[in-house]
């Protein structure tokens, strides 16, 4: 499984807003420029983000964007499911697979590998909130994610 630019992108916007949590809104030229990251690439996924409840928005002199609730009542798995969808690396072991979406899901030996793979990323994804990533060590906090998601 390889996170879209969407997701990472995305994650990192969030992590913005998360450091400035409580100081008002953020304009997105500023997680831009903060980023490296286009505005018209960050206006994408806000939307995305906005639609799923986790950030909002202020228009004006002032406006910008802002988390709708703690960093710490958001996971990292809130933001991917809003970019990404649900959280898969196949169709018959997506979070939202339907019973009987695979003519072989009772004979197929991978298919349980899938659904224990998935189930350590999202144990890792839903156990991560964005102050985590906020904490002092903000690399470490990072790199602790990817070794939880690498020793499944």
């Amino acid at each position: 499984m390889k996170v879209s630019s969407k997701g990472h992108y995305g994650l990192r916007a969030m992590v913005e807003l998360a450091k400035a949590y409580g100081a008002g809104p953020v304009a997105l030229p500023e997680i831009g420029e903060t980023e490296n990251l286009s505005v018209g690439y960050l206006e994408q996924l806000v939307a995305s983000l906005r639609k799923a409840g986790l950030v909002e928005s202020t228009r004006g002199m002032h406006g910008g964007y802002e988390l709708t609730r703690s960093p710490a009542l958001i996971t990292v798995g809130d933001v991917m499911r809003a970019l990404e969808g649900p959280i898969a690396l196949a169709e018959c072991a997506s979070e939202m697979a339907e019973p009987g979406c695979c003519e072989r899901e009772m004979d197929c030996a991978s298919r349980l590998v899938w659904q224990r793979i998935r189930d350590s990323i999202i144990q890792v994804l839903d156990s991560t909130s964005l102050a985590d990533l906020c904490k002092e060590g903000n690399a470490s906090a990072i790199l602790e994610v990817a070794e939880q998601v690498a020793d499944f």
